[in-house]
């Protein structure tokens, strides 16, 4: 009935864990159908974008100094056709000249103001509407960006006014013209800072994007197969990265990675080798399960004796069969990684420290001394049965280390005692052996790790601590010499 029920709590937790594993499928992680738009085809658009952005920066002050170059090129002109036609002789000033002179300039009037006067050179006959007037000398930044804009937007056909400074300052000239040909040239000008800047983001995206995939994305996709295979088979180690000799960030990624691969692989070797004991080890408890069944029978035919030697021995016996299923069930609970909730009692703690004697086999000739300090009207409220194993498992550890020592002269001897401090009851456990060595000390509770001699598994002192910590309690190594001291407490209620 208990491999059914293994059986069926194994087959609930493997059909809970088929969904995750399938969802995060290894092969699937590794093929390289990579997003279309993925890092190389973002860093590529960005890129174009952030040029184009600044050339929109760069063009806003540029249209506007075309604009403005544009009018002062054209007052020039229109300042040395001025003083060459009021320097002509008369016979030369008739109306076919004027008109020439205004259509070489593509202008609509023509004048000069000194000290107030305003002097009209030559007109049009039907000059436009006026709709703005702009002096190219006192405009601001901001007002020539302005009136660049306001051309391109609404300058064809339209008639403006325009005024600048003679060469020596001393007067201005004037002109008015038709906005239509500015505009046209501006917009000229507009597309082919368009297309140069066209040219210049695709240049520049270009080497950014291949600079980019050479130093960023190239390594990216490496570490992601890399990865892809590592999750294939985290227990081959030849899957794990080989950190380049690149000193950036990509170096150092490739470094932690690799170390986190490393690391992980060693973790699960390390458990593959546990849970392959622990499968061995609940086999084991199943047979021996039947063999302590079967020594528990024989156990009952021999108290049907008179002997009396047999009569003395045999409850020792039996109690030591039924610990001993007790202990196999625990083994069971622990793969289980839980123990039962304890059943406290008040308990003689004397009487456990003298059934300790019987059980640790210390014969006549052993040179181990086995003292029971602890006072005989002393109590401790715990699960008798768990315990006891707690202080088997400890006074068990302290023999098998002293006795492992074949020196005549070496000391052996194991101590309990008890007392009451406040509301706990303090437990301890002294030996005079060699203590606990060193790099035991860190994973001194930790099952598999923590072993105080060589061959042992560690479970002794991993199974007393979860024992003492179910009943509220602590459990630690003293920092006394020589030898080991443990420390229980317990509280009284």
């Amino acid at each position: 009935m208990d491999d059914t029920r293994q059986k069926q709590e194994d087959g609930k937790i493997d059909g809970l864990l088929e969904p995750a594993v399938a969802s995060r499928s290894p092969t699937d992680a590794g093929k390289k159908g990579y997003p279309a738009f993925g890092l190389s085809t973002k860093l590529l658009l960005l890129t174009l974008l952030f040029v184009m952005l600044c050339e929109i920066l760069i063009f806003v002050p540029s249209i506007s100094k075309f604009r403005s170059d544009w009018l002062v090129r054209k007052l020039e002109l229109a300042e040395v056709a001025a003083l060459i036609y009021t320097n002509a002789s008369d016979d030369l000033k008739d109306k076919a000249i004027e008109r020439e002179l205004l259509a070489r300039l593509n202008v609509q009037t023509l004048g000069l103001r000194n000290k107030g006067e305003r002097r009209l050179l030559a007109m049009v006959d039907m000059p436009g509407t006026i709709m703005r007037d702009d002096n190219v000398q006192t405009m601001s930044p901001l007002e020539q960006i302005a009136a660049a804009f306001d051309t391109l937007l609404f300058g064809k056909g339209r008639t403006i006014r325009v005024v600048g400074q003679t060469k020596d300052n001393q007067g201005l000239v004037e002109m008015v013209l038709e906005e239509t040909g500015l505009r046209a040239d501006m917009i000229r000008f507009s597309i082919n800072i368009l297309l140069l800047s066209l040219v210049i983001s695709v240049v520049t995206a270009g080497m950014v994007y291949l600079s980019l995939r050479a130093l960023l994305v190239r390594p990216i996709l490496g570490l992601l197969d890399n990865m892809a295979r590592f999750t294939s088979n985290p227990e081959d180690t030849r899957s794990v990265i080989r950190p380049s000799q690149r000193r950036d960030e990509i170096g150092m990624i490739e470094l932690q990675l690799g170390e986190m691969e490393a690391i992980l692989a060693k973790t699960l070797h390390k458990q593959k080798r546990l849970a392959d004991l622990g499968l061995a080890v609940s086999k084991i408890n199943h047979d021996l399960r039947n063999i302590i069944a079967s020594a528990q029978l024989f156990s009952d035919r021999l108290a049907m004796l008179d002997d009396p030697t047999v009569q003395r021995v045999v409850p020792k016996l039996m109690g030591t069969l039924d610990r001993a299923v007790d202990y196999s069930q625990a083994v069971m609970s622990y793969g289980k990684a839980q123990e039962a909730p304890p059943d406290k009692r008040l308990l003689k703690l004397f009487q456990l420290g003298e059934e300790m004697r019987d059980l640790l086999d210390l014969s006549e000739s052993s040179r181990l001394t086995y003292s029971n300090h602890i006072p005989q009207d002393l109590e401790v409220y715990a699960d008798p049965g768990q315990l006891f194993r707690v202080l088997m498992n400890l006074c068990r550890n302290s023999v098998d280390v002293m006795q492992a020592s074949k020196e005549e002269a070496v000391i052996c001897r194991l101590d309990l005692y008890a007392h009451i401090e406040n509301d706990n009851t303090i437990i301890e456990i002294s030996d005079t052996g060699p203590g606990v060595p060193e790099m035991a000390r860190a994973n001194l509770f930790r099952p598999f790790q923590g072993s105080l001699r060589q061959g042992g598994t560690g479970l002794g002192l991993a199974i007393a601590e979860e024992i003492v910590r179910a009943h509220g309690g602590s459990i630690r190594l003293l920092d006394r010499s020589p030898g080991a001291h443990f420390e229980i407490r317990l509280p009284r209620s």
